[in-house]
């Protein structure tokens, strides 16, 4: 029978079991192709939900994130852990870290960076990706995904011209009027700090502003897809998200 820190075999992929990362691992969205979902740090722990082919279905158990990882990637490169429980802060705990959460943001659009569509290990990450490491890096874990974090946000009323009731660390979301898109992390006065891609964005990290004096485009595109804020005020439990 394994025992705790065992390293992942192939004859230890049993469904359920939860192992720990040794390496950074690539998550992809389905049982074959390259289309990148998620990534996840060596540190981080998931559970073995099937095994399909060279590829595990995991659920990452920080934030119920599911993927597929491949078996490559983790055999003798994982190891095995104990029950898993998620770390709950307080909101006046999670306060006292949001300097430490803009601090990290800072220190990584300091690095040669650009976007990547699924990126969430530090430099190269799209903007959910980013959001989600800046406060993980303070054990604070919010969802994967930009919509879900919206969802999981306490809501703060605010338009463009009026960000008065923001505060450095809310989230900001963006996108249609039927689905968030695009996050980014408010750094005070309206501007703020997120990973935006080619198309309409910098490729990579960077600072634009919601005052309607900012004439950049990448302002002014994301100013006319603003969808409201949110305070992060709890941690993920680790369950699914739907």
């Amino acid at each position: 029978m394994a025992t705790l820190g065992t390293l992942l075999a192939p004859d230890l992929l049993a469904t359920q079991s939860c192992w720990r990362l040794r390496s950074n691992v690539n998550g992809y969205s389905r049982a074959t192709g390259d289309g990148l979902a998620t990534q996840a740090n060596a540190g981080r722990s998931f559970r073995i939900l099937k095994v399909v082919g060279s590829r595990l279905q995991v659920r990452l158990l920080d934030d119920g994130y599911q993927c597929w990882i491949d078996q490559d990637a983790v055999i003798g490169k994982a190891e095995l852990r104990g029950a898993w429980k998620p770390r709950l802060l307080t909101a006046a705990e999670i306060e006292r870290r949001i300097p430490n959460v803009l601090a990290w943001s800072e220190r990584v659009e300091q690095q040669p960076n650009s976007y990547l569509w699924g990126g969430t290990t530090e430099p190269d990450m799209d903007c959910s990706g980013l959001m989600q490491m800046a406060f993980a890096s303070q054990q604070i874990w919010i969802p994967r995904d930009a919509y879900q974090q919206e969802q999981f946000c306490q809501p703060i009323a605010m338009t463009p011209g009026a960000c008065h009731l923001l505060q450095p660390g809310d989230l900001i979301f963006f996108g249609s009027r039927q689905r968030c898109t695009h996050v980014g992390l408010h750094l005070g006065n309206g501007r703020y700090r997120h990973s935006s891609g080619k198309e309409h964005g910098r490729n990579g990290i960077g600072i634009d502003s919601l005052q309607p004096q900012d004439n950049h485009p990448v302002a002014c595109h994301y100013r006319a897809e603003l969808r409201g804020a949110g305070r992060v005020v709890r941690c993920h439990d680790g369950q699914a998200w739907v």
